[in-house]
């Protein structure tokens, strides 16, 4: 079996962004929700997965996180529109 990693968008309902890539997607989803890990997340309440895209190529997948950091706000909020226009909480597909 592949391993896959993902490349994923946390935010809150106030709409702030974290951009993130893990290779288990329910684990690191959990960890945010329950407020596991200290730091951004948890300082800002970001409990809602947006946003995430699959790859099998761990250097793909660190390389897209980087590129999505690097991204303007307005260009981030594209990109989970464009596949989750009504800022769902995809946490329940993974789970």
């Amino acid at each position: 079996m592949k391993k896959q990693f993902y490349v994923y968008i946390m935010g809150s309902r106030s709409r702030v962004l974290y951009v993130g890539m893990t290779n288990d997607l329910r684990r690191r989803v959990y960890q945010h929700k329950e407020k596991l890990v200290e730091g951004f997340t948890q300082k800002y309440n970001v409990t809602m997965l947006v946003y995430y895209e699959t790859t099998d190529n761990v250097l793909a997948a660190i390389q897209r996180e980087k590129q999505i950091k690097a991204w303007r706000r307005s260009k981030k909020i594209e990109l989970i529109q464009s596949s989750n226009a009504e800022w769902k909480d995809l946490s329940v597909e993974i789970e």
